[in-house]
């Protein structure tokens, strides 16, 4: 029975005593489908319920554009359960209106105007008021959704473009505006199709009010950020990236969360969402709240937002932001400043356990999908199963290649005999996670500089060693990640205020260096052996790793059928090696797939001859080698092909005038098996 007070009926609840039990435990993974703002229609009536959690308070109203912003016009009443939940629905409103809740605690005098945690939609900061909204949308991705298996499995390839939607492109003349969802969908579809990418992973693009935090001080996990346009507008972009067979991931973070007075921390005048004691509530890095894995309602809040853009966002997969300083307790913390666990440690079991929760339901959910860790420490098992004692996640990304590797190249290639081993180092742990090879935003901010800076030597040599990283970068097992504007040689840091710099594509060094890296992803694309091992042993072969004294490497990329196995060789030093020898296990020919000095790509034009026959020369411990010509600061790519048959050397030899003596001529110089 529902019964009407001030314009408030009560009575009526979306939530289950069920829900509630699961809610409480930490398992209800779909909280969004009952708590927040929904419209619905009531003894006739249409309106919107509304359901707060808020355990402390003392009352709690629904104040927004619809009561004249009254604090007190429309109040929620409690669950009789002792949950904590306040609901209620209330006539009249409708999808547009603005809301928030006026929680007024039971302790300390304390009151405030909170945004909807559960909210769909939000104002544009600075204002904070949450939005009455649907998610309703007409998709059109059904043929990316039949093949997201083929898409996003570990034996796929997975060439991810980064991206801050707000400062890839801008329009100097609207005021240097950044672009919306629905320009973005167009412009970032194309690019990212015509550059060979299969997947754009967008830094956060959940709701935040300070631009500047680039989306990682989330104030609301279900909207959003109003900043690029609506909620259709945003699954309208994802939509269009499907549609060109390009996958979405998207950055989530429930590390921590902003102490903005609107937001999720004091909630009630108690901390709900956070810990109590600083030590373990604060985190000392990035001024915000850390949450309390340990209460089962914070569980089911985070997990439900995880399953919400997966389901309701059509998302490929979610990198989850900040895992290192999850599972420690004293990350970032000196002595004295952090709790140790029940044991006496300072691993965060609670937060442990949260994140094998997560990972196990998500998978369940869309096993289609990854869930990618940005984890930094020598933490163990972070992508395997949660039943063997891992955190469960598909990927993780390798920061420990990214560091080293940044590290040897900034070296002028003079001294770089002397640290091969930071190059090689990788090859001892490379199949201990399913690493993704990650050159992220984080390595250009903060004083860094830009890829192509860091990159010694003159004009021509930056962009050689630049375009031989990311040779190498592609010839390592893993798959890979670049953020934006690494692709054509940014120049300047990048500035989340401005514009990547287009207009450098006038230039022949930049605009080779991006044709550069679209050769590598279209020609990453079709080769298995780039990408279909890259977590198994045997998809990686050293054919020689201790040629410091030249500062050569040369491996083999191995896919299941080995015919398609791929020999890469990687120049550091500015010298031509015009006969430098390697072993290969196999005689016959071989042509040169993928050259970084290329011409097309600025570079000096040296090459192979469009076919090496193998020597029965015996070197590298194997019987055959090729001798080739190693361009500097070069990384080359070479496939076996076929042997030569007689129609191929000889195409007369098979026309219907061929003369029986004619044929004998031909043929003699031909080894007999091929007669």
């Amino acid at each position: 029975m529902n019964v009407t007070i001030k314009g408030i009926k009560y009575g009526h609840s979306l939530l289950t005593e069920h829900d509630v039990f699961l809610f409480r435990e930490g398992t209800h993974y779909r909280l969004y489908e009952k708590m927040g703002a929904h419209e619905i229609i009531v003894d006739g009536e249409p309106g919107t319920h509304f359901s707060v959690w808020a355990p402390n308070s003392e009352s709690v109203s629904v104040m927004g554009d619809f009561n004249g912003w009254d604090r007190s016009a429309h109040n929620l009443a409690p669950r009789w359960d002792g949950s904590g939940i306040w609901e209620g629905f209330i006539p009249g409103v409708r999808k547009g209106h603005l809301y928030k809740y006026f929680v007024r605690s039971k302790y300390r005098n304390y009151s405030i105007e909170k945004k909807d945690p559960f909210g769909f939609h939000c104002e544009i900061p600075p204002k904070t008021a949450s939005v009455v909204w649907d998610l309703n949308y007409s998709w059109q991705d059904a043929n990316w959704k039949k093949k997201m298996e083929k898409h996003n499995s570990l034996d796929s390839p997975m060439s991810v473009y980064e991206v801050h939607m707000g400062s890839w492109r801008k329009i100097p003349e609207q005021n240097n505006r950044s672009l919306s969802y629905t320009e973005m969908a167009g412009y970032l579809s194309q690019y990212c199709k015509d550059m060979g990418f299969t997947h754009v992973e967008f830094l956060p693009l959940m709701s935040h009010p300070f631009y500047a935090s680039w989306g990682y001080q989330c104030d609301c996990y279900f909207s959003p950020s109003s900043f690029y346009g609506s909620p259709q507008e945003m699954m309208y972009m994802v939509d269009s990236l499907h549609q060109n067979n390009i996958g979405v991931i998207m950055d989530w973070v429930p590390s921590h969360f902003p102490e903005d007075g609107h937001s999720l921390g004091y909630f009630d005048g108690t901390c709900l969402f956070e810990h109590m004691d600083r030590r373990k509530g604060y985190h000392p890095d990035w001024k915000s709240n850390i949450f309390n894995y340990g209460r089962g309602e914070v569980c089911s809040y985070l997990i439900s937002s995880a399953i919400f853009w997966l389901e309701k966002y059509h998302m490929d997969g979610l990198r989850v932001d900040g895992v290192a300083s999850m599972l420690y307790l004293d990350y970032s913390r000196r002595d004295g400043e952090w709790i140790p666990n029940q044991y006496g440690g300072k691993e965060n079991i609670e937060a442990i356990d949260f994140l094998r929760r997560l990972n196990v339901a998500t998978y369940k959910e869309f096993p289609n999908t990854q869930m990618i860790a940005e984890e930094s420490t020598a933490w163990s098992m972070v992508s395997k199963p949660p039943e063997v004692g891992g955190l469960g996640f598909g990927m993780k990304w390798n920061m420990g290649w990214m560091h080293d590797t940044l590290e040897y190249f900034k070296n002028p290639p003079i001294y770089r005999t002397f640290h091969q081993d930071e190059l090689t180092f990788s090859a001892l742990y490379m199949f201990s996670e399913n690493f993704m090879l990650s050159l992220s935003h984080d390595e250009v901010v903060h004083g860094k500089g830009s890829l192509l800076g860091r990159m010694p030597g003159d004009e021509w040599q930056r962009f050689a060693n630049l375009r031989l990283l990311f040779g190498y970068m592609y010839g390592h097992p893993g798959k890979k990640l670049l953020f934006m504007g690494g692709e054509f040689g940014q120049v300047c840091e990048w500035q989340h205020d401005h514009s990547l710099e287009w207009h450098v594509l006038q230039y022949p060094c930049h605009a080779g260096l991006q044709r550069w890296v679209k050769e590598l992803n279209h020609v990453y694309k079709k080769e298995p052996a780039l990408y279909e091992q890259d977590f198994a042993l045997d998809g990686f072969e050293w054919i020689d790793c201790s040629d410091r004294q030249n500062s050569i490497l040369s491996l083999i990329r191995k896919g299941k059928d080995p015919k398609d196995d791929i020999i890469v060789i990687c120049n550091f030093t500015p010298q031509t090696h015009n006969v430098y020898k390697i072993g290969v296990h196999q005689k016959g020919f071989w042509t040169e797939i993928l050259n970084s000095d290329d011409a097309r790509f600025w570079g000096s034009g040296k090459k192979n001859a469009p076919e090496i026959e193998a020597l029965e020369e015996a070197c590298h411990g194997r019987k055959y080698c090729l001798s080739l010509t190693l361009p500097p600061l070069s990384a080359i790519f070479l496939k076996s092909k076929e042997e030569k048959t007689i129609q191929e050397s000889h195409p007369a030899a098979f026309s219907h005038n061929i003369k029986p003596q004619d044929l004998k001529e031909i043929s003699k110089d031909l080894p007999k098996q091929q007669i």
